[in-house]
């Protein structure tokens, strides 16, 4: 959410930076705030005045009776009850006022750094830099369930029997080598230096509403019936989410947390749940991480983030390149982010694996988190998130990147010792 005394400030920027995301129907809400927000002044400003009246009428109300001018002083008396219903009547409408301009202000998009080439969609995404070399051997490389079912490690059958389409059942040494990938980027990013929490699972709506825009809630958000709880669809969303309405002090940043978290999505939209496969699903779990930082230090952070991912990725030996985000496949908070794909041998190209954002002041305004500065000074941090790892969908690469000719799978000697040192799987 943008700063309002921007749009009061320099609304051609915003309706600018509303045609870099090519949201032209958006253009007409910075005109409506910019009206309403007048009103809510003049508001503001009439139910000052009126107050400022009534208390000079109730103190001319004690002198006049104090003169036995009792009929003046009731004369008086009618008008402070005047005012008073004018001003019931004005802070009614400042708080409709209020509401109505920040429902605006929840959907124009955040302003994109000036880096973010300009495109429609994501096929105008641009690949930054690739990172290991892209390798199609001599074998076939076989879908990744079919690998998966000839280890004897999915049962998606069963899977669609107890839940439907979009879940799985992994077992036996895929399961296991489930559970290292994840047990190794709890690692890896603890000797980084994060912090490492579990966080809750679930989170209320205003925690929602302050973490993403409306557009990817209805397509992700799972909602508990009857109570004010909805299932993370990652845990960047609990773990922002922890600051809320807090005042940090400046020496307690940067905030380096990587969080563990099963991750709930509808998937709603044109992508759809795949009936055989583990790419786009309704469950999996997820090693995130999240930095909250002084804005001045986000861009380095966030350059920081995504090399992160790709060391990781590389230390498994899979290939993977960077793609930038262009400005029409940005969210609506985010200011600038970039996609980390990992290479795939059977289908010969890269395919998305993790994300990383930047989301500037967007998130610390809507939770309302701010930071005291040195100085006494307050202002608001800026967010930044990013995958570390993903599996299942991690799995397909590692699977295919990692599959030899005898159709066993090679482990990386960095995974090894989350597998009971074993050095393939048979």
């Amino acid at each position: 959410m943008l700063d309002i005394n921007l749009i009061r400030t320099n609304p051609d920027l915003v309706r600018e930076n509303i045609k870099k995301k090519f949201q032209e129907d958006k253009l007409v809400l910075v005109d409506e705030v910019i009206e309403l927000d007048k009103k809510n002044r003049e508001a503001i400003q009439r139910a000052d005045d009126l107050r400022h009246e009534s208390n000079k009428a109730a103190k001319q109300i004690g002198a006049l009776m104090g003169q036995g001018k009792r009929d003046e002083a009731e004369a008086v008396k009618q008008q402070v009850k005047a005012f008073k219903d004018e001003l019931a009547d004005l802070e009614k409408k400042e708080v409709e006022y209020a509401e109505e301009i920040r429902k605006r202000m929840l959907v124009i998009p955040q302003i994109i750094d000036d880096s973010v080439p300009i495109g429609k969609d994501d096929s105008q995404n641009v690949e930054n830099e690739r990172f290991g070399e892209p390798v199609v051997p001599e074998w076939e490389i076989p879908y990744h369930v079919d690998i998966m079912e000839r280890l004897n490690g999915i049962d998606l059958d069963a899977a669609r029997r107890t839940s439907g389409n979009g879940f799985y059942y992994l077992k036996g040494d895929i399961a296991r080598l489930h559970s290292a990938i994840l047990s190794y980027a709890r690692d890896f990013m603890i000797d980084h230096g994060f912090t490492y929490y579990v966080p809750p699972f679930m989170i209320h709506g205003n925690v929602v509403t302050g973490v993403m825009s409306f557009a990817e809630m209805e397509n992700m958000m799972y909602k508990i019936e009857g109570e004010d709880l909805y299932l993370i669809g990652t845990s960047e969303h609990s773990m922002i989410g922890k600051f809320i309405d807090q005042m940090l002090s400046e020496d307690e940043l940067p905030q380096t947390l990587t969080s563990y978290s099963p991750c709930f999505r509808k998937e709603v939209g044109a992508h759809g749940i795949e009936e055989r496969g583990v790419y786009r699903i309704h469950q999996f779990e997820k090693q995130e991480m999240v930095v909250v930082c002084k804005p001045e230090d986000s861009m380095k952070w966030y350059n920081k983030m995504w090399q992160l991912t790709v060391e990781f990725f590389r230390s498994m030996d899979i290939p993977v390149r960077t793609l930038e985000c262009c400005s029409g496949d940005l969210a609506d908070l985010k200011v600038k982010s970039c996609d980390v794909e990992a290479w795939s041998p059977r289908q010969q190209k890269y395919f998305e694996v993790g994300s990383c954002s930047n989301l500037g002041d967007a998130q610390a305004r809507r939770l309302k988190i701010r930071v005291k500065g040195a100085d006494g000074k307050k202002y608001l941090p800026h967010t930044l998130n990013n995958t570390v790892v993903a599996p299942p969908r991690m799995l397909i690469a590692f699977l295919e990147n990692n599959l030899q000719a005898d159709g066993s799978i090679r482990i990386p000697e960095a995974l090894r010792m989350y597998m009971g040192g074993k050095a393939e799987i048979r």
